[in-house]
């Protein structure tokens, strides 16, 4: 039976391996700390917080999240330790609530590591508050305990660490909201809610899990995509109903909020799955093998349950890798700490007992991987060539066919993601459509992995292709007439790239050069985005002008900063806030060390734009479980001619659809 605590009442816990569990329905911080008898953190070393995520025995979440799991051993606990506090707190200075009073009532969540709910709380009651202490794991006569605490403090994370005797309180603090926001810049959406386990034909390793890792979702509590820098709060984002931005009416219609294609009831039930396997085998794939209104909603909901597949499993073998190392170096302490014992041997035969421990518990943590990693392997074998032109490689055959369709997509593939042990197995990056956060591709040489591209006019190129790619990929999933491209090209040192784009008259104008070429266009965008927000404020969609173009604008900056003064930089930060919420978005084609001569002048813009590169790279962190995954981006392979074919199809249906 699970407990549910009020405020102030304690429950035994019967082990000692835990996850606490957070749901908060907006992005919050989550961190412990440590105390001795006396309730006092003895220094910022037994604080675990995203810039510090990893204790002995504990570990949480790198990032700000609408949902945490946070991984506890409390036998790895030194005796020092009497308390562990669970800290809930809302980052400041990421343009978010500064309440708990203004977001919904934190719940948090004992388990054990199958899951199973031993002890739950909702904290009520809070008003002013920007932090909380949520929980207490204390010992009581040999036995550990879980109290419900719910103080906050409206003074944020500097009061309550202060509180609880840490002199460097608000020096930790600020580096703590220094992290959150340094996360921002690195951060891909976590994937959706993971369907029920009786829609889904595979298994996921759930022994051992660490620090955010998997696991059942608890009964009653809720899954929220959390939302990152640029994208708008709103419903979990496989909600058929979700809403996104604005798509533009034509000229005397009113502004539709919609998704277009979605509906608001119930999605039917998957379609029939592949005879069930013989025993002790696992189930046979099948594309589509999801919930969702179309094949395409059920494949991409299939994407991201094999994304979050990935991520638990793999979160599962790094814990079982890590509690192995752990136990290995406690049970060599313990033999080294008796000068009996640290010779002869007595010593031999226990530091080899240990080895052998630890030889055999990372063995079994490989063999399960390798049996999840088997098994997604052989999904995506089925899933990649049933995908949707939206979702596929350039290679997929799906090219082939290509015809312009007649309604948009639900989301857009921008590369493929992987983890460094699951090599071979790659994961497609979906992003849903319309795009509610702009593009930043790097042009640098902190985008290459390994560090064999050092010639920066090389990667310069790369970067280019890649925003063509991305550029021609959005042009061929909407509909003719319904996606406008702009270019800014202020040195021409892109006409190569662009290419395509010109030969093929995909583009609104041919690319803008020099600084009255940037000018022109960037007041050109500004006033659409203007005179769209004083019609939806107005309720007076019908007064745009008539000759306002009215489909998604895509804005593609190559060398950035190169051509921009003070006022343009300004144009374009006012475009990348307030652009895509009126259908216009932007892809910056740029040097982070170049784009720093502005200082802290682009610090925002860049925060708020997902960083791609254009070639592998690990800089990506997913905050569900705060792996860094490898991305991949998503290119036409040398030689094809599938992106003429496609940009010529999309020219010829928009000359059609204007006459």
């Amino acid at each position: 039976m699970t407990a549910e605590l009020v405020r102030g009442q304690n429950h035994p816990l019967p082990q000692a391996r835990l996850e606490i569990r957070v749901s908060a329905g907006k992005p919050i911080v989550a961190g412990a700390t440590l105390s001795d008898e006396n309730g006092k953190v003895q220094g910022v070393e037994w604080v675990a917080h995203p810039g510090s995520p990893t204790l002995p025995g504990l570990e949480v979440s790198k990032q700000a999240a609408a949902d945490h799991r946070l991984a506890f051993d409390l036998d790895a606990l030194t005796e020092a330790v009497h308390r562990v506090s669970v800290l809930l707190a809302l980052p400041s200075g990421v343009g978010g609530p500064v309440q708990f009073g203004s977001v919904a009532a934190p719940f948090v969540a004992v388990t054990g590591l199958d899951g199973s709910e031993i002890a739950s709380y909702t904290i009520t009651g809070l008003d002013a508050e920007a932090a909380v202490v949520a929980l207490e794991l204390y010992r009581r006569q040999g036995a550990w305990k879980v109290r419900a605490v719910g103080q906050g403090y409206a003074g944020g994370l500097a009061e309550l660490l202060a509180d609880q005797g840490l002199v460097q309180a608000p020096q930790l603090a600020h580096d703590i909201n220094e992290a959150v926001v340094q996360g921002l810049a690195r951060s891909v959406a976590a994937p959706p809610p993971r369907p029920a386990d009786g829609d889904r034909s595979r298994h996921a390793a759930t022994s051992a899990l660490g620090s955010d890792q998997g696991g059942p979702i608890p009964q009653g509590a809720t899954s929220h995509v959390p939302p990152q820098a640029g994208y708008p709060e709103g419903p979990a984002q496989t909600d058929p109903s979700a809403t996104t931005q604005p798509s533009m009416p034509g000229a005397g219609g009113p502004v539709n909020y919609s998704h277009p294609g979605r509906q608001a009831a119930a999605p039917p039930s998957p379609p029939p799955t592949a005879p069930p396997a013989q025993p002790g085998q696992p189930a046979q794939p099948v594309a589509g093998d999801a919930t969702g209104w179309s094949m395409e909603e059920r494949l991409y909901n299939q994407v991201w349950g094999m994304f979050e597949d990935l991520a638990r499993t793999m979160a599962a073998y790094r814990s079982a890798v890590d509690f192995a190392d752990s136990r290995m170096e406690q049970e060599l302490d313990k033999v080294l700490s008796d000068p009996r014992s640290r010779i002869g041997g007595q010593a031999d035969a226990a530091r080899e007992t240990a080895r052998a421990k630890h030889s055999q518990l990372v063995d079994q943590a490989r063999a399960a991987l390798d049996r999840d990693l088997a098994q997604l392997s052989a999904e995506s074998e089925v899933v990649e060539p049933a995908l949707p032109p939206a979702f596929a490689r350039w290679d997929s055959p799906v090219w082939q066919g290509y015809r312009v369709p007649m309604e948009i997509p639900m989301a857009l593939r921008l590369g493929d993601l992987q983890l460094p042990e699951s090599s071979g197995l790659s994961i497609p990056m979906l992003v849903r459509l319309p795009l509610e956060r702009g593009l930043w591709i790097d042009s640098g040489r902190a985008g290459s992995l390994d560090g064999s591209l050092a010639d920066s006019d090389e990667l310069r190129r790369l970067a280019m292709d890649t925003a063509v790619a991305h550029a021609a990929r959005l042009l061929a999933v909407y509909p003719a007439g319904e996606y406008t491209v702009h270019v800014i090209d202020p040195a021409g040192s892109g006409a190569s790239a662009l290419t395509p784009l010109v030969q093929t008259g995909v583009l609104h104008t041919p690319p803008a050069v020099g600084a009255a070429g940037v000018n022109d266009v960037l007041a050109r965008l500004t006033q659409r985005v203007d005179l769209v927000q004083m019609a939806i404020r107005a309720g007076a969609a019908d007064s745009l002008p008539p000759d306002l173009d009215t489909a998604e604008q895509l804005l593609i900056v190559n060398d950035f900063p190169h051509g921009f003064d003070d006022r343009a930089v300004t144009q374009l930060r006012y475009l990348a806030d307030e652009g895509p919420a009126v259908g216009v978005h932007l892809m910056l084609v740029a040097d982070r060390e170049d784009a720093a001569a502005y200082g802290p002048l682009l610090d925002p813009l860049w925060r708020s734009l997902l960083r791609l590169t254009p070639v592998p790279d690990d800089h990506l962190a997913d905050p569900w479980v705060g792996h860094a995954w490898t991305y991949e981006p998503s290119l036409v392979p040398p030689g094809s001619q599938v992106l003429q074919h496609v940009l010529t199809q999309v020219a010829a249906a928009r000359r059609a659809w204007k006459r």
